[in-house]
């Protein structure tokens, strides 16, 4: 079995090029791969396209930032797909102010894109958003004379996502509720960077344990404690 590189954050970073797409693991930070994004951060590549659950937290009142909200503090993103930008008030200010471009997308519907990506499927039928904006720009499908969307796959050129555990082979495996959009977005990108807390040796894990199969990793970062 091909052991996968392990990089620094910083190299992680580095493979980030400007304009391209980036999904982020997590669920209000809650699984998403904190070390990477700050390296980011410091890097600060630009005109970037998010795909991700959220678009993190940031109180303007009292300055909080956390997960991915770092880097929409940093103005690194040029345009947003997320379910909701509600726990992101400076998210909202450069929608409102023209500055940045956000695509709200109900949350089943951006899951559902991404695994269509991974599975290599063309698209896929729902009736979520029917009667509403969403269906502006979209094909309406009948389907026994209900009306039905057309929404299509949703691939990345970059998944950085956040595991529990990896062996160096690059299985992964997901704690409690971080088993989000992690798994999800592990398939749906053409370069995958996992951040792991813990990397034991090959064999280590099970069969039966592994959440994310190695073949769909390239690389792996240890995960550090941020001050």
């Amino acid at each position: 079995m091909i052991v996968k590189p392990l990089i620094s954050p910083a190299d992680a970073a580095g493979k980030i090029k400007e304009g391209a797409s980036l999904m982020v693991g997590g669920f209000l930070g809650c699984g998403s791969p904190h070390t990477i994004i700050a390296a980011i951060k410091v890097n600060g590549t630009k005109n970037l396209t998010l795909i991700s659950n959220d678009a993190g937290l940031h109180d303007l009142k009292n300055g909080k930032v956390a997960g991915v909200g770092h880097l929409v503090q940093a103005r690194l993103f040029k345009k947003i797909i997320a379910s909701h930008i509600g726990t992101n008030q400076e998210a909202q200010r450069q929608m409102n102010a023209g500055e940045t471009e956000i695509e709200l997308v109900p949350q089943g519907t951006l899951a559902e894109q991404v695994r269509a990506a991974g599975t290599g499927l063309g698209g896929f039928l729902t009736p979520t958003g029917v009667g509403t904006e969403v269906v502006k720009g979209k094909q309406i499908i009948l389907v026994a004379h209900k009306p039905f969307l057309l929404e299509l796959p949703l691939k990345a050129d970059v998944a950085i996502i956040k595991a529990h555990k990896a062996d160096k082979a690059g299985n992964l495996v997901y704690k409690g509720t971080a088993r989000n959009f992690n798994p999800l977005m592990a398939t749906a990108a053409a370069l995958v960077i996992a951040e792991v807390e813990e990397i034991v040796e090959i064999g280590q894990i099970g069969p039966d344990d592994v959440h994310t199969p190695s073949i769909f990793v390239d690389f792996l970062v240890k995960a550090q404690q941020l001050v």
